[in-house]
């Protein structure tokens, strides 16, 4: 049995991506898809878009670990993870998955905080006199 690994990233999120043939299973953190995501539409959507974009939705099962950030960070590296293995199963996906922009790393991160200033970008008030 063949089985297709991907690794997606956004903000602090890692997904690793392990697909395989079957019947259209999606395990996410040893649980099931709407239960991990707590039966978000929106969510659920960012991860099946992939498979939704191939028409692929019942062709594999894909077992996914993911950790870090919160649920829609993890939604979107999911989308990257299962993005970049269908790559792996055939490499004429590539196209309209490019197209949809889901091959592209969103690499928005929150910037750090300064030391003397109050946050990233905000600063302590002037005082001047």
């Amino acid at each position: 049995m063949q089985v297709y690994v991907g690794c997606g990233r956004r903000k602090t999120s890692v997904a690793r991506v392990r697909m395989s043939e079957g019947t259209g299973a999606i395990t996410i953190n040893e649980r099931t898809m709407e239960e991990y995501l707590a039966n978000q539409q929106k969510l659920i959507g960012f991860v099946k878009s992939p498979l939704m974009i191939t028409n692929l939705e019942k062709n594999f099962d894909i077992f996914i670990r993911v950790n870090g950030g919160g649920f829609t960070g993890q939604a979107q590296a999911i989308r990257h993870g299962i993005s970049r293995a269908l790559i792996r199963v055939d490499e004429n996906l590539r196209a309209p998955l490019k197209k949809a922009g889901f091959l592209t790393r969103d690499s928005r991160m929150k910037e750090r905080k300064k030391y003397g200033q109050k946050g990233a970008r905000a600063r302590y008030q002037y005082s001047k006199r």
